[in-house]
């Protein structure tokens, strides 16, 4: 017993001795880091980690603050996600350290809201509301309303928000309108937006394009396309429309629907209205003309894309090699890769590993060597595994 209480006393030490810098930043610990560096650190950090103990080491070294910036925000997001995932949620020991990150945050009025989405977020849902009923405000209300949407509790949105306004006082917000309808949305409900549009409107509160795009979302989800146009409608009688959100929001969801054709003729629509679209609505109608297996037209979209000068996200990029990959086109994901990595960007081990066989069965053997190379610099963690996709290559 006295051995295993002196072994436990060292662990003690030498944890907290670890300063912030030697865990955020081991290779250089004596250098001191300001308060964003500490948060990139950690945010870098946490993607990688595994282990529970560590990260909780790392958020409490940066000190993450919900109120501080967006990138502890993310951050303590990211952490929560990791943690949760660490075990089965109904773990004790995954839901301990979880509560362990976010008990802090409790306590404090400024970022009780934040905290009650992360335990939302982590399955808490008791816990969060819990929470919320120990400092009840309009604030941590919405803050609920949403938890309940991350815990896959969409039924519990509507009782809450009938209930918890009359038994704690609260008049719900804009905010809380929205997260009913997302929830409405999001849980084959979406054609109930109608009845608290009708609330809305009695309780004096104007929608906004947030309301409608959610309910959009829900409706064509759904396929629900007459009450489409009735929402059309009622956004135009209430001055949302058109605007290039929605019409992104109704693009998408038809190419879920693989009816990219029909989202693409939305652009004659836009342009007789004298709307321009963005990298947003080329993502949209490139990912589903691939998804539909028409890889000519996704390519004419992303040339034109190109031409405009329009420049995605790196998913929109990594969707578009995979799917080219898929389709057997491994020159032009070539191409498209070579713009993504001179943008420091690198698509997953699977789908290069695709595109290196691709071009070496196209007899590219040099390009696929040459995109080896590439990969082993810039992760010497998995040159062995390159090395041996290189080995299978074509002699």
């Amino acid at each position: 017993m006295a051995a295993a209480t002196s072994h436990l006393r060292r662990l003690l030490r030498r944890h907290f001795s670890s300063s912030p810098s030697s865990i955020l930043n081991p290779s250089n610990p004596s250098t001191p880091l300001s308060s964003k560096e500490k948060s990139r650190a950690a945010l870098s950090l946490l993607k990688s980690a595994s282990d529970p103990d560590h990260i909780l080491s790392i958020c409490r070294a940066a000190s993450l603050s919900p109120s501080s910036s967006h990138l502890d925000r993310l951050a303590l997001s990211l952490a929560v996600s990791k943690l949760s995932s660490s075990a089965s949620p109904s773990s004790s020991s995954s839901s301990s350290q979880t509560l362990t990150l976010i008990s802090p945050l409790l306590s404090s009025p400024s970022h009780l809201p934040h905290a009650i989405v992360l335990l939302g977020q982590a399955g808490l849902f008791d816990d969060a509301v819990a929470a919320f009923k120990a400092s009840p405000s309009l604030r941590s209300f919405n803050s609920l309303l949403f938890a309940a949407i991350l815990a896959n509790r969409h039924a519990d949105v509507s009782r809450l928000f009938r209930e918890l306004p009359i038994s704690h006082s609260i008049t719900p917000n804009l905010t809380s309108y929205n997260t009913i309808v997302k929830a409405f949305s999001e849980s084959g409900s979406s054609r109930s937006v109608f009845s608290v549009l009708e609330e809305m409107s009695r309780s004096g509160i104007k929608p906004n394009k947030t309301t409608f795009c959610s309910a959009l979302a829900g409706l064509y989800k759904e396929e629900k396309f007459d009450d489409v146009e009735k929402l059309l409608v009622l956004m135009r009688k209430h001055g949302c429309g058109p605007r290039l959100t929605a019409y992104n929001v109704r693009i998408q969801s038809l190419c879920k629907l693989k009816r990219s054709e029909e989202a693409k003729a939305l652009l004659k629509e836009m342009a007789a209205n004298g709307m321009k679209w963005n990298w947003v609505t080329y993502n949209h109608l490139i990912y589903g003309f691939c998804k539909e297996g028409n890889l000519e037209e996704a390519k004419r979209l992303y040339k034109e894309m190109r031409r405009r000068g329009f420049v995605g996200d790196s998913n929109l990029y990594f969707t578009y090699i995979y799917y080219l990959c898929q389709g057997g086109e491994f020159e032009e994901a070539l191409g498209v890769c070579k713009v993504t990595m001179a943008r420091n960007w690198v698509p997953c081990f699977s789908t290069m590993k695709v595109l290196v066989n691709g071009l070496a069965s196209s007899e590219k053997i040099e390009e696929a060597r040459e995109i080896i190379e590439k990969m082993k610099e810039k992760f010497p963690g998995n040159a062995d595994t390159w090395k041996e996709v290189e080995e299978g290559l074509a002699q």
